[in-house]
């Protein structure tokens, strides 16, 4: 089956060290769509979403302000803190249920190349990240016009289940409270969400793994319904 062998690549992409030279990419579109889900998220509750910065190490930041956001700010913060780790998660559920219909998967095709070009031309500004990007979204493009189904099903099947491999790579991070950045130390997003909701950063993350492994089974479910 298409999707078994797809997850099954993608898994030896990030094990067998043959492909370093495409990991790298691969891991920087993965902070993209981690970063995107805070700055959409924040966009979607009426924040604001200023910009976002990819670094040469994988990590990013979203500059986002929820201040006068519709919903109360606490909650509006920590909403925006679980969108960037559930981003990848549900961009990659969503593109991998779109690959089992024609139309839907060229609505995802453009609607996901649409975002790429808005996030190029509004939110990004560092020059690794446009190269990489701006890759990343021709390929998108040449993709969405030659219009072959199986490259399009290939295509969304590979990105999303990457998407939500990348939420297995940010495990570490789900269950880290701090971390040093610039010599600041700074707060973690699960941690992020205890200190405007309530509990631990643990139990957060512990939910948001639990809710990405759902997303994950309840894609591959419908893709694979006869």
């Amino acid at each position: 089956m298409a999707i078994v062998s797809i997850s099954l690549l993608v898994f030896l992409i990030w094990q067998l060290p043959y492909f370093a030279i495409i990991q790298y990419p691969l891991l920087l579109l993965g902070t993209w769509f981690h970063e995107m889900g805070h700055g959409l998220t924040a966009l979607l509750l009426g924040g604001k979403f200023y910009y976002l910065e990819i670094y040469d190490n994988g990590g990013g930041v979203a500059y986002t302000n929820v201040s006068f956001s519709y919903l109360e700010y606490n909650m509006a913060r920590a909403i925006t803190s679980a969108g960037g780790l559930l981003g990848p998660a549900v961009s990659g559920a969503i593109l991998i249920a779109a690959a089992r219909h024609q139309i839907a998967s060229k609505i995802a095709l453009w609607l996901l190349l649409m975002i790429m070009v808005a996030s190029l031309c509004l939110w990004i500004y560092e020059l690794l990240a446009l190269v990489i990007l701006s890759i990343f979204a021709a390929v998108l493009f040449f993709i969405a016009i030659l219009r072959v189904r199986k490259l399009e099903v290939f295509a969304l099947l590979f990105l999303g289940t990457q998407c939500v491999l990348s939420t297995y790579l940010q495990t570490t991070y789900l269950f880290t409270k701090q971390f040093e950045r610039d010599n600041r130390i700074q707060y973690s997003d699960t941690q992020m969400i205890a200190v405007h909701l309530i509990g631990e950063y643990w139990m957060w993350a512990l939910l948001i793994l639990l809710i990405s492994i759902v997303l994950l089974y309840r894609s591959y479910r419908y893709y694979l319904k006869k």
